[in-house]
């Protein structure tokens, strides 16, 4: 099953904000770098956020949701609000905390994969799910490094 065209069309604009931030770290823009990055590491956060709220949305829509779903659908905005605590006490950041949102939005594909699994997710959950989770992760990832 194909996930609708307009979720697949506004996924893959989602990960338009990273790849226009890779274009600035890539040029060089000595002036623009910790904005870049930081815009990056924002972004990475509320999409990371953004599932969470997903998957709570899933467990309220499903009868009897399983109790790991409503636990797991905290964890993206606890990681997202921990991978910040570096940043707020000096430490070095972003390049940190940019790879602990990259594996974690990777890593999100497990519940994802649960989720379609159990019949709680759509049909065409993973279609939409792996090329953006996998997406939106390598290039987080790929951020800390340039």
């Amino acid at each position: 099953m194909t996930p609708p065209s307009f979720a697949r069309l506004l996924g893959a604009a989602g990960l338009l904000p990273q790849l226009a931030v890779a274009f600035v770290l890539l040029e060089h823009n000595n002036e623009l770098r910790f904005s870049a990055l930081a815009m990056g590491y924002a972004y990475a956060a509320l999409i990371l956020s953004f599932l969470g709220g997903l998957w709570w949305g899933l467990a309220a829509k499903t009868a009897a949701a399983p109790a790991w779903l409503w636990a797991v659908a905290v964890l993206p905005s606890l990681i997202a609000l921990g991978s910040a605590a570096p940043w707020a006490v000096g430490e070095p950041w972003p390049g940190p905390s940019l790879i602990v949102l990259g594996v974690a939005l990777i890593a999100a594909l497990g519940v994802d994969w649960q989720l379609q699994r159990t019949a709680i997710a759509p049909p065409w959950w993973l279609k939409l799910r792996v090329p953006l989770s996998a997406g939106l992760g390598t290039l987080t990832i790929l951020l800390a490094y340039l």
